[in-house]
């Protein structure tokens, strides 16, 4: 059986004539760490959230579908057989003018069919927006990664500096047995 003794509460701030700088100085370094590791990764992971959110919710409030024709024969087959191909398409916009471009149709859709593409309030097509569920769902990804990525500077920053702190310690305690390492032969005998 052995004994364990009375366990002491947040011994590394009581006063201790063998503690030394460094040891006070990681007892504040742990704790700041983790709650600028914790506090700082929620909240920009919380902001990224909400900015995506907000971006691709004004995405669906102003892209809208146009219906364009093909202005030639879509190619029969894609790369790897793909049924969707890359073929011109024209378009009228809000305004009146006439704009062109490309989009995916069926492949071998025949000159003149008309298809669905999504523009921007300036007529310039777009990928058709993210449903809400769908933008739920990259908003929490890019959210979980920014928080993540913004959790792991202070948590790496704190790793290496205790990393130092210990090497510090280290040679604090080298310098020590150097220096008294010789005496302990003559304390026995």
């Amino acid at each position: 059986m052995t004994f364990r003794g009375r366990r002491v509460w947040l011994w590394r701030w009581r006063r201790n004539p063998l503690r030394r700088r460094s040891d006070a100085l990681e007892a504040w370094v742990v704790p700041v760490v983790w709650a600028v590791t914790v506090v700082g990764g929620m909240l920009t992971g919380w902001a990224a959230t909400h900015s995506v959110e907000r971006g691709l919710a004004e995405e669906r409030a102003q892209w809208h579908p146009v219906v364009a024709l093909l202005t030639q024969d879509a190619p029969e087959r894609g790369a790897a057989g793909a049924q969707r191909v890359w073929a011109k398409v024209r378009w009228t916009g809000e305004d009146g003018s006439s704009h062109t471009g490309q989009a995916r149709v069926a492949a071998g859709s025949p000159t003149g069919t008309a298809v669905t593409v999504w523009t921007d309030p300036g007529g310039s097509l777009v990928t058709q927006p993210a449903t809400e569920s769908q933008a739920q769902v990259r908003a929490a990804m890019v959210g979980l990664l920014a928080g993540a990525g913004a959790a792991a500077v202070p948590f790496l920053g704190g790793r290496i500096l205790r990393e130092r702190l210990e090497r510090r310690r280290m040679a604090q305690w080298d310098e020590a047995w150097a220096r008294f390492g010789p005496l302990w032969g003559r304390m026995t005998g």
